[in-house]
């Protein structure tokens, strides 16, 4: 057989079911041999307690026959399916360009054997194994590489944990948690309701395949459940599939930082130094739900490892490498990575496994986009042109940052001014019973994510009409610059230290910032777009990892660290922040009435109240980054 191993530019597909494989031709117009694929379904690689995991391997083929010098291996471990369409295309083509291919159904998932759980701490073990078995095949050059978006990129990181044998690199897109008490399932002391709760209102439906089932998830509406939260045990839709239920309610309630939070399933902090020292690519988008654990994994882990790490960070939400836009807000072609899938994740295959560098891939560890260069015109579908550029860096944050100081003040006012008087505060009332509704954001696809005008409309969960903007709200304290004289560029982390008191023994405070475009011939009201968020519940106000309640009418210094942004807010524009102490439902609505968490059965009203004096400054803390 001749081992020069020619591959198609252009992948031609048809499927044949013959002696139980499925084989994909690929017809080169170049070259004279002939490139297939042939898959051997339902492989079943033992777990180290040994229950089987269903996987599908595919492999190359020349002119009919299978390639027999040992290649590379690329594993993705999913809870979607290994037979799904998602998977299977992607399977084929990485396979076509010369990879063995194993795609793996997670425990208790599909064709696999075992119960399962959500971030189950089994799935670092079950990985492990999986990886040390297929580095062993004989057709295989003993190098596993994984890959894979959100769950698939939990489950590289559960198995690097152990540091398994063969395991060579990884693409971990939009996941990773560095530890899902600090983002993705709680947040500053809050439960993110709106992903998990949706996240098993689609799952189960698509696990159970019962009609009773079906029927039950066709007649309940997630939209009516939310205004029922927090549910009771036994008496709720995912009542039906118990292990859901289970996983659900636990996360819900189990509020302190402790042993829950630290199983490797949903922990990767705690797990630094035992990790696989291997290249990693870490990518990640501005609206996504996992930027803050993609951010700080790359940046751990490239100080105590040898090996190289590259983060890419686009202006996507999850799972959107492939769109130009989010929400309603577009950045230009040069935004999306059209074939992220397929050529794009193979090119890095090619450099971490095989040694060969395309120009395409970044010259630098990090590349950025900054959002916010366009001309604010509406396109043809209706969205924002707000626009961007790439940029390539070696650090995090950009060498050239300069951290600004934006003061609130009472009048309304967002400035650099530092305060001259004492004794100034506002107060707003949190009513539960009629919280702020999300209006995009890092909501991970559940309710919608991305960048929205921040004013109520009929299609967002808790918006009520005659559908006003935010800032009309008087729950919602609005601080913003004037016009701004000249183009300032913002790209790191943020800071929010807020000085704060409240009538309960308990209540959130939330942040938001938004770039505020004038009124324009497209958008006569202006455009108020939403960058990025945050939350803090004031009994783990600071970080706290215990509850602990507050004084009612206590002042309180607090510190919010929203996910980081990267923007240019034009001239002309204005910086604005957004406090209040809701977002819904994104976030689990705060009681006030200091009852336990995701158990209390009764709602009040608190008078929540921000400082802003020479005494209690609390300041907006931006980075700010030279135009170039």
């Amino acid at each position: 057989m001749n081992k020069s191993i020619f591959f198609s530019l252009f992948l031609v597909c048809f499927l044949s079911i013959q002696s139980g494989f499925t084989q994909v031709s690929i017809n080169s117009s170049t070259e004279v041999s002939e490139t297939s694929v042939q898959v051997e379904k339902n492989v079943m690689i033992p777990a180290k307690d040994g229950t089987l995991l269903a996987t599908d391997i595919y492999r190359p083929k020349i002119n009919g026959k299978l390639i027999t010098d040992p290649l590379p291996v690329v594993l993705q471990r999913t809870p979607y399916g290994k037979s799904e369409d998602r998977f299977v295309p992607i399977a084929e083509y990485f396979a076509s360009k010369g990879y063995v291919v194993a795609i793996q159904d997670l425990r208790g998932r599909y064709d696999s054997e075992g119960i399962f759980t959500k971030y189950n701490p089994l799935e670092a073990p079950d990985g492990a194994a999986t990886v040390e078995y297929l580095s062993e095949l004989p057709y295989t050059n003993k190098k596993v590489a994984m890959w894979g978006t959100s769950y698939g990129a939990h489950t590289q990181a559960d198995a690097s944990k152990l540091n398994p044998k063969g395991l060579a690199a990884m693409i971990i897109n939009m996941g990773g948690m560095t530890n899902a008490w600090d983002h993705a399932v709680r947040q500053g002391g809050a439960f993110e309701l709106g992903r998990e709760l949706t996240w098993a209102f689609r799952q189960i439906p698509a696990e159970i395949k019962d009609s009773v089932v079906q029927a039950h998830f066709e007649l309940e509406n997630i939209e009516d459940w939310y205004t029922a939260w927090p549910f009771r045990k036994g008496l709720n839709p995912l009542s039906i599939a118990p292990n859901f239920e289970e996983y659900m309610l636990e996360e819900s309630k189990h509020s302190d930082y402790d042993d829950y939070w630290k199983e490797k399933g949903i922990n990767w902090i705690e797990y630094y130094e035992e990790t696989a020292d291997v290249p990693m690519v870490h990518i990640g988008g501005w609206y996504d739900i996992f930027l803050r654990g993609t951010i700080q994994n790359f940046q751990e882990l490239k100080k105590i490892q040898k090996s190289p790490k590259w983060l890419v960070i686009g202006p996507w939400t999850h799972s959107g490498n492939q769109r130009t836009y989010a929400g309603d807000a577009d950045f230009g072609p040069i935004s999306a990575i059209t074939d992220f899938q397929t050529q794009y994740q193979v090119l890095w295959f090619d450099y971490l496994l095989k040694n060969k560098k395309d120009a395409l891939l970044p010259t630098k560890p990090i590349k950025l986009f900054v959002m916010g260069t366009g001309d604010g015109t509406k396109n043809s579908d209706g969205r924002l042109n707000h626009g961007g550029y790439w940029l390539e860096t070696e650090n995090w944050p950009l060498e050239n940052t300069t951290i600004k100081k934006y003061y609130i003040h009472p009048n309304g006012d967002l400035n650099e001014i530092e305060y001259a008087n004492n004794e100034k505060s506002t107060t707003f009332t949190f009513d539960p019973h009629h919280p702020v509704p999300t209006l995009g954001g890092n909501v991970s696809a559940r309710v919608k994510d991305g960048g929205f005008n921040q004013r109520e409309r009929s299609d967002f969960i808790g918006s009520q009409p005659p559908y006003l903007p935010l800032k009309s709200r008087a729950d919602i304290l609005v601080f913003q610059t004037e016009p701004l004289e000249k183009d300032v560029q913002i790209v790191g982390p943020i800071e929010v230290k807020l000085y704060c008191s409240s009538t309960a023994t308990d209540t959130d405070f939330t942040f938001k910032l938004v770039d505020v475009y004038p009124p324009s011939i497209d958008f006569p009201g202006g455009f108020e777009m939403n960058l990025t968020d945050g939350i803090v519940r004031m009994s783990y106000r600071n970080g706290r990892t215990e509850r602990d309640l507050i004084n009612p009418n206590e002042i309180y210094e607090v510190v919010l660290n929203p996910f980081p942004t990267a923007n240019v807010f034009k001239k002309g524009h204005r910086i604005r922040v957004d406090i209040s102490s809701s977002n819904f439902p994104r976030w689990d609505i705060n009681p006030n009435t200091g009852e336990p968490m995701g158990e209390h059965r009764r709602m009040i009203t608190a008078d929540n109240t921000i400082y802003h004096s020479k005494e209690y400054p609390s300041t907006i803390y931006l980075p700010v980054v030279p135009m170039k």
